[in-house]
């Protein structure tokens, strides 16, 4: 890469998906690393950082880079997570369970509480907002073990008791994804370190347990995300979380996971007229 004209940052930006769709998150980091040191300029450039979630420090060092590169903070997301790949506790060692518990609710948790905490002041002057990723498993069990369920349901708390305390000068929500297929990984504690998330095996079974018939990409998930940023299309919005998870609510109690497949043919239309 020579410049900013060799590659363009959305460019880079699918090929970094691209990358941690294949689990591989350095190579994505160093990609636009790369990309953003020959654009310094660029209003919209990026600001990476490496941070450890849990960690107060680091967030208040990246609301502060945000700050001096950007001149304020408008909404800060956090998205930082790590699963425990539906560990029952009948299954989990006993000798285990505190420090995955610390490790997973550091994360999951601690690492939205540091956020909000470091981010308060700058969003307070530019009455901004906050938004976490929740995921399916805040409402509805095996979306993940005990742990990763607790987790989930912990951020619904979280959202709601946040927009209560910081209204009405900064809205708080949250988005309950579904799967997604990322890099997501585990928890050491447990030694899913290095595993990540199955994501291609779930997407090819989407059909099968997914009311709208697919596993959406990450893309089709991001809109509710820029929803909850927008100044101007979110107003009334603060303690929500928006469940976007490709319908599992809605599953029906039969054999049947939707009531819907044959409707084009009761119709006598060609799906998609």
């Amino acid at each position: 890469m020579t410049g900013p004209t060799t590659v363009s940052l959305q460019q880079a930006l699918a090929q970094a998906l691209a990358l941690l769709k294949k689990g591989d998150p350095a190579r994505a980091t160093r990609l636009l690393e790369q990309i953003l040191r020959h654009a310094p300029q660029q209003p919209d450039a990026l600001q990476l950082m490496g941070l450890i979630a849990r960690r107060r420090g680091d967030n208040a060092a990246a609301v502060d880079a945000c700050r001096r590169r950007f001149g304020g903070l408008d909404c800060a997301v956090g998205n930082a997570g790590i699963w425990d790949y539906s560990v029952a506790l009948v299954d989990m060692p006993a000798a285990d369970i505190g420090a995955a518990f610390d490790e997973l609710m550091g994360i999951n948790v601690l690492g939205y509480v540091q956020l909000a905490k470091a981010a308060l002041r700058e969003l307070v002057r530019s009455r901004g907002s906050i938004i976490f990723t929740v995921s399916n498993a805040g409402f509805l069990p095996d979306g993940g073990g005990v742990l990763y369920t607790a987790s989930k349901h912990a951020v619904v708390g979280l959202v709601r008791q946040l927009a209560f305390e910081l209204a009405p000068h900064v809205r708080v929500n949250g988005v309950a994804p579904g799967a997604i297929n990322t890099a997501l990984g585990g928890t050491t504690a447990l030694g899913q370190g290095e595993r990540r998330f199955p994501g291609d095996r779930i997407a090819a079974n989407a059909p099968g347990f997914v009311p709208i018939g697919r596993m959406p990409t990450p893309a089709e998930y991001a809109g509710a995300w820029v929803f909850l940023a927008s100044r101007e299309d979110h107003i009334p919005a603060t303690g929500t979380v928006i469940n976007h998870d490709g319908g599992f609510g809605v599953r029906g109690l039969g054999d049947r996971i939707r009531g819907g497949d044959d409707l084009p043919t009761r119709l006598g239309i060609e799906p998609g007229q």
